[in-house]
C-alpha cells in the first residue's frame, strides 16, 4: 500500500511568524493517518524543521544539480539536507516557465537530490494551449521521460501532475481528466520501471486543491495525495484537506 502524502508549497511566502501554522497543524494531526509535507521559502527551511519535529516532514522548493561553486542565489540539495530538509520539489511549473527550466536541468537537479538522500517530487503538467490540442498526454509522458533520473526508486520519487492552467487560478479539471491523467503516468512508470517501483511511487494531484474538492479529487484512480499552493499556509485550510486524504 502506497502511504498517501499531503504536500504543502509555500511558494516564496512566509516569514518566521507563520511557523505558528505548523505548530497549530502538529496540535490538529498528533498522529496523522498520511504523510504531511511542508516546502517554505529556504529563509524558514532550518527553522521549520525544528517546529515540524517528527509528525510533520519538510522539504526545499528547488535545488541546484551542483553540491557547491560559485552560483550566487542558489541552495544545494545537501544544504537543503543540512537545514532539516527530507524532500525537494523539483520542474515547478513556475520554475520551467520564470526560470526557463528543461526536463534536462531537472534530472540533474533529482540526480543531485538522491545523491544528498533526499526524497525528489517531480512535477509534471500541461499549459491551456497543450490541453486545447488535445496533446496533454504527449506532453506528460516528454516530461516523465526527460526529468525522472533512472535511478530513482518508489522510495524516493514522488509524481506531482499539476495543469499549469489551474495552478492558482480557482479552475480544475474534470474528475476523468485528472484520472486520465494519473492512470496514464501510473502505466508510463511501470512499463519504464517495472511493477516494483511504477506500483510504489506516489502520484500527487496539484492545482486549485482546497477543503471544498478536496474528498471527490482524492477519490479518483492513482491519486495518492495532493501538493497544495496557498491553502497549505494556514492550519485552518491545509488540515481540512489532511483529513479528506486520511479519509479517503
Amino acid at each position: 500500500m502506497r502511504r498517501k502524502l499531503a504536500a504543502g508549497n509555500w511558494k516564496m511566502n512566509g516569514t518566521g511568524a507563520g511557523l505558528d501554522q505548523v505548530a497549530a497543524l502538529k496540535i490538529a494531526h498528533p498522529a496523522p493517518g498520511v504523510d504531511i509535507l511542508l516546502c517554505p521559502p529556504a529563509t524558514l527551511l532550518a527553522r521549520m524543521s525544528d517546529v515540524a519535529g517528527d509528525s510533520i516532514a519538510t522539504g526545499g522548493q528547488d535545488c541546484h544539480e551542483n553540491v557547491s561553486g560559485a552560483h550566487t542565489g542558489d541552495t544545494s540539495a545537501a544544504m537543503l539536507a543540512d537545514a532539516g530538509a527530507q524532500y525537494v520539489i523539483l520542474g515547478h511549473s513556475e520554475r520551467r516557465q520564470d526560470h526557463g527550466e528543461s526536463d534536462t536541468d531537472v534530472r540533474h537537479k533529482a540526480l543531485a537530490a538522491l545523491s544528498a538522500g533526499l526524497k525528489c517530487v517531480i512535477c509534471v503538467g500541461e499549459s491551456l494551449a497543450e490541453r486545447e490540442h488535445a496533446n496533454t498526454l504527449d506532453i506528460i509522458a516528454g516530461q516523465l521521460a526527460g526529468s525522472i533520473p533512472d535511478t530513482v526508486t518508489g522510495e524516493n520519487l514522488v509524481v506531482a501532475y499539476e495543469p499549469i492552467w489551474a495552478i492558482g487560478t480557482g479552475k480544475i479539471p474534470t474528475l476523468d481528466q485528472i484520472g486520465e491523467v494519473h492512470d496514464f503516468i501510473r502505466d508510463r512508470l511501470e512499463k519504464r520501471f517495472g511493477p516494483g517501483v511504477g506500483r510504489s511511487t506516489r502520484i500527487l494531484y496539484g492545482g486549485s486543491v482546497k477543503p471544498s474538492n478536496a474528498a471527490e479529487i482524492f477519490a479518483v484512480s492513482n491519486v495518492d495525495g495532493a501538493l497544495v499552493g496557498g491553502a497549505s499556509l494556514k492550519a485552518d485550510d491545509f488540515s481540512p484537506i489532511i483529513t479528506a486524504l486520511e479519509n479517503a
